[in-house]
């Protein structure tokens, strides 16, 4: 059993510091000291809180992919790779995984998280919650990621109001959700972040006011593009729910 998600934000290396310093503002969080072994990653804590959000320093573009608290990591790497997953590296505490359709995944021990992070209130009456990530994937690979997803997660799996979504849904109350969407067109699978913002404009201003810049305007949602040059959506979603 999935029993915490954590939601990684891969930046550029040259730029992941201002991702870090956007992220911690957008989401009442602060900055932990940089950790691992080229201190790339840098946790997003939240006061009275579980951590489920931290940025890393990558060598490409980068993108997002999610972390896996669990019980058992033996247990739910063989059931990965049963439906399909490669793992791609091993160390004591932390397994790399590949879904079929090439998203990256994580599985960590899990070490008794429990308290979510409440809903931040920004200024202009904005509400916001980074609470989900899109896995993007090619037309071709959409039905089996959503059936790779289902099975691993356990999850309540089911359309979304736009035909090119699958809602995954945790009966536990955990603070990273997950959104498979069917790509247009073919390309290698990627992930963003989502932030439940009911005032999508109001959301829109205060994300500005910390260096982020408006991409386009969906039916019900925003794509905008971090301080880092990277992409997420502030999406018009209940905060508390996910709905």
């Amino acid at each position: 059993m999935i029993r915490w998600t954590y939601a990684f934000v891969d930046r550029p290396a040259a730029a992941a510091g201002r991702a870090t310093a956007f992220w911690a503002a957008v989401t009442g969080t602060r900055a932990s000291a940089p950790w691992g072994e080229r201190g790339e990653f840098t946790t997003l804590l939240a006061e009275g809180a579980d951590a489920c959000l931290a940025t890393q320093a990558v060598g490409g573009a980068g993108g997002a992919h999610p972390d896996f608290a669990v019980e058992d990591m033996a247990a739910v790497t063989a059931r990965a790779t049963g439906l399909g997953a490669v793992v791609e590296s091993r160390r004591p505490e932390l397994t790399v995984l590949g879904s079929p359709g090439g998203m990256p995944f994580c599985l960590v021990p899990w070490r008794g998280q429990r308290t979510r992070p409440p809903v931040v209130t920004g200024p202009y009456g904005a509400r916001g919650r980074a609470d989900q990530l899109s896995l993007d994937v090619a037309p071709d690979a959409f039905e089996a990621e959503v059936a790779f997803w289902s099975e691993l997660t356990g999850w309540d799996s089911a359309p979304g109001e736009r035909g090119e979504f699958q809602v995954l849904r945790p009966a536990l109350d955990l603070p990273v959700h997950l959104i498979v969407q069917r790509l247009t067109a073919p390309r290698p699978a990627s992930a963003h972040l989502d932030v439940a913002c009911p005032d999508l404009d109001a959301g829109r201003r205060w994300h500005e006011d910390h260096g982020a810049a408006f991409v386009r305007r969906g039916p019900a949602w925003l794509v905008m593009r971090d301080p880092a040059g990277g992409v997420y959506c502030l999406t018009r979603r209940d905060p508390e729910t996910g709905e």
